[in-house]
């Protein structure tokens, strides 16, 4: 099977399209450029359907690669079979190999090899074979000095089939899908942590079975976790009987002396190695299906959150709300560049309310600033509530937004680096106005499992998390494009063809010799060649440059295009970009070249009617209600503002404006079945929810969406 028919076999995508993304990989070509420049090639691929192909193909290659292993394996033995090496050259399947290689894997020594080495093989093979002969005749002829009776024979030769029907394939694969079908998973609470505080928020587990088909991601995951940190045990069941009757009609072919010794290494190969094995496998299998679910949910809302509204190059006043310990505050410009900074304490035990608002005061009008981000933690609505009363000479608008992971950052070699003359508190309240201005700038910084929009995020694979969440900040980051000369070396990073240790030559290049002035530029960064230009080049951003383009997402192998289209119309570069007009009269027929085709053309057009235009919509503010500050003043029956914070498989969280978020389960979303929370709400919507009950003691609140 060639890698073109095995990902075919999986994604219904044409021959050439396919071909040609696969040809564009191994030339180190990223997703976001194939995608986006050439889609005359791809059949215009998009990125998700590109990242399903990079997957397979590495899927095929670890396929390839374990087959290789498996071959040379078994040849060292000297075992491999012309009829052995077919079948495992033949198969694509990852757990049809390990079944074939199962008899000729190393391990511990095992019952069957102690009874090999002890003669007994002939002996099983004639109970194997069930032929009508006299047992217990035949095996008094294999006792020895290790054997010493008819007993120890006929158990010893029962431990060398209990192994081979383990090896059997055919059995194997039936049980697999048995367990795949019909498995319980049953749980008990372990006695001795029944009463322990922490597992009260896994009594529903206490003593719980259902089909381990039917389990949905987030209960399967909640299980496991229980039982990882000791409150409940899980065992996987089936209807052993029913298994035993397959194996007794597969492998007994008559009746004879041998069928009661058949019978016995049947039940010991199901019971000793088949059932534990398949178990655990099964489950794996399951768990691996459940952390797909949750890492899709995860880059779903990760997603969602990179790509939510930023209010843009606006000065901002930033608090990281606090009791005791004061609000920090700090004061940035439109580059999100550090100004000032203090504490107030308007909030018990200092009180001192006149004197922070008038601090307040004095600070928007030294500093000009046009917004006040509030962070979501604790007094973060008294905060709110005092900076709303606060007059100023100017309109102001507040904003409460998210800090999970402001904390992170704060403690973070980038943030150490970024500020090493001020302290975490400075840093996470730097981080609070910049993710208002900028979320996507920001909050590639931080690792995404600690942005608090993940469902058992830890729980899960975390290799397979890593990549997926890398491949979501990587599509976010290029789907709306980079500043070159105001970006991070956090978010350079993220842009296609540049990497980590490119970033920092680019950074160090733009503090030695000033801000980019064309996108060519790049060329003279050290270490980034035509490759790495070519790839990221019309992902970066150069406002007010030498060339209008460079302010744009086109591509500078279509900049001669672009010039000679204005050139024909008789205007200027600078006079066509925007011109919807003489954009329409445009015949891209004309302008196709051996890469630019079709449907890049259009994009080109596209492009030049709104250059470098950003695909996010604008802020919002949404005014909680006032006299709610804490969960005690929540009452069953309000209906309130709130903002969606998380997305889980089973509903949302809806933040309505005390530290606590409320859920909307998934059947509480809207009328009629709902098998997709994101096909009705996104991260960040503003909705309008009732609370259905408020635990004040479990501090949870149930809510319900008013349509």
């Amino acid at each position: 099977m060639t890698i073109t028919q095995f990902i075919q076999n999986q994604l219904n995508i044409p021959n050439r399209g396919l071909e040609n993304t696969l040809q564009l990989l191994s030339e180190d070509c990223t997703i976001p450029f194939i995608s986006r420049y050439r889609k005359d090639q791809t059949g215009n691929l998009d990125e998700i359907q590109i990242e399903q192909i990079d997957k397979l193909k590495k899927q095929f290659d670890d396929i390839v690669k374990r087959k290789d292993s498996i071959l040379k394996s078994i040849e060292e033995q000297e075992k491999l079979t012309p009829e052995l090496r077919e079948k495992i050259q033949k198969s694509f399947d990852l757990q049809e190999l390990e079944d074939l290689y199962l008899p000729y894997k190393r391990k511990k020594k095992t019952k069957a090899d102690v009874a090999r080495e002890n003669g007994l093989e002939p002996l099983a093979k004639i109970i194997m074979s069930q032929r009508d002969v006299e047992v217990d005749y035949i095996a008094s002829q294999y006792l020895n000095k290790n054997v010493k009776n008819e007993d120890e024979a006929l158990q010893g030769a029962r431990d060398i089939i209990a192994e081979w029907i383990n090896e059997n394939i055919y059995i194997r694969k039936h049980i697999r899908r048995y367990f795949q079908r019909n498995a319980q998973i049953i749980t008990k609470v372990v006695k001795t942590k029944k009463d322990d505080e922490e597992a009260l928020k896994y009594k529903q587990y206490f003593e719980f079975q259902e089909a381990l088909y039917k389990s949905p991601s987030h209960r399967l995951l909640a299980m496991l976790r229980a039982e990882h940190e000791g409150y409940i045990k899980i065992n996987i069941e089936v209807d052993k009987e029913e298994i035993l009757d397959f194996m007794d009609q597969n492998l007994i072919k008559f009746e004879n002396d041998t069928t009661p010794h058949m019978e016995k290494a049947i039940d010991d190969s199901y019971k000793r190695l088949l059932e534990p094995a398949i178990s655990n496998e099964v489950l794996q299998e399951f768990k691996v299906k459940a952390d797909g679910k949750a890492i899709e949910v995860f880059a779903a809302n990760l997603s969602q959150l990179l790509l939510a509204p930023p209010l843009g190059e606006k000065r901002i006043l930033a608090l990281d709300p606090g009791y005791k310990s004061g609000c920090k505050l700090v004061c940035l410009d439109e580059q999100g560049d550090l100004l000032y900074n203090e504490t107030i304490y308007p909030h018990p035990p200092q009180n001192e309310t006149v004197m922070a608002m008038k601090k307040l005061r004095s600070l928007v009008q030294a500093y000009q600033i046009e917004a006040i981000s509030i962070g979501n933690g604790t007094a973060s609505r008294e905060t709110e509530m005092l900076v709303k009363k606060t007059g100023f000479d100017r309109d102001v608008k507040v904003f409460v937004v998210s800090e999970a992971g402001a904390s992170v950052y704060s403690a973070s070699k980038i943030a150490r680096e970024e500020f090493p003359k001020f302290d975490v508190t400075v840093r996470g309240s730097v981080s609070i106005g910049r993710r208002l201005a900028d979320p996507l700038a920001e909050l590639v910084k931080i690792d995404p499992k600690s942005i608090g929009v993940g469902q058992y995020q830890h729980d899960v694979d975390q290799t397979l998390l890593k990549n997926e969440l890398d491949q979501v900040v990587v599509r976010c980051v290029n789907s709306v494009g980079v500043n070159l000369n105001t970006a991070s070396k956090s978010l350079l990073s993220y842009v296609s063809g540049i990497g980590e240790k490119m970033a920092e030559n680019i950074v160090a290049y733009r503090s030695e010799n000033g801000a980019f002035e064309d996108r060519n530029e790049l060329k003279k960064v050290p270490r980034l060649g035509e490759k790495a230009f070519q790839q990221a080049a019309a992902f970066i951003r150069i406002k007010d440059g030498k060339n209008p383009l460079d302010n744009s997402a086109v591509h500078p192998e279509a900049y001669k295009i672009v010039e000679q289209m204005a050139k024909d119309l008789k205007v200027s570069l600078q006079e066509l970009i925007g011109n919807k007009e003489k954009i329409k009269s445009i015949d891209i027929e004309s302008y196709k070249t051996a890469t630019v085709g079709v449907l890049a053309l259009k994009d080109i057009l596209k492009e030049l009617e709104k250059p470098g235009l950003d695909p996010r919509k604008a802020a919002q503010v949404l005014e909680f209600d006032p006299t709610i500050k804490t969960i005690s003043d929540v009452r069953t029956g309000m209906i309130l503002n709130g903002i969606v914070n998380n997305i889980t498989a089973f509903g949302c969280f809806v933040d309505i404006g005390v530290k606590e978020s409320g859920l909307v389960h998934i059947s509480q979303l809207k009328e009629g079945f709902v098998s997709d929370v994101n096909s009705v709400v996104k991260l960040h919507q503003h909705v309008r929810v009732k609370v259905l009950e408020v635990d004040e003691a479990r501090k949870r609140i149930q809510l319900t969406m008013v349509f």
